[in-house]
């Protein structure tokens, strides 16, 4: 038996706020807040479904370096063009890490500046 990816973690100066933004960006719900100020996030099943929940941890301390794990998503329900300037409404913001502008997909970061892609092919939302 293998195992699987149940949760992400990331730490994060405002999870509140991260948790708007994702919330939104991924159809999420909030599912547990912590004493720490921790907030979960995840798919209304909750924990332990096909997708991971999220877990944005409070931290004071600064940025270290440039995060080695980044997301990726998919639209569902529209095509890239469109989730694009969706996303954007949100609060995500394009980010340079040296793309040509050939590239299939968009790099964006979410309002405390993690970068995410967002990716061309369209997925089924289950």
């Amino acid at each position: 038996m293998a195992c699987r990816i149940s949760e992400l973690v990331l730490s994060c100066r405002d999870p509140e706020a991260l948790a708007r933004f994702w919330c939104a960006v991924l159809d999420f719900v909030v599912l547990d807040r912590e004493d720490d100020g921790s907030v979960e996030i995840g798919p209304r099943e909750g924990f332990g479904g096909p997708q991971p929940t999220i877990i944005l941890s409070r931290t004071d301390e600064p940025e270290q370096a440039k995060p080695r794990l980044h997301i990726d998503v998919n639209a569902t329900d529209r095509d890239q063009d469109a989730e694009l300037e969706r996303l954007l409404k949100l609060g995500a913001r394009r980010a340079d890490v040296g793309q040509t502008g050939q590239e299939s997909w968009h790099v964006l970061a979410d309002p405390e500046g993690n970068e995410f892609c967002l990716l061309k092919a369209r997925i089924d939302p289950v």
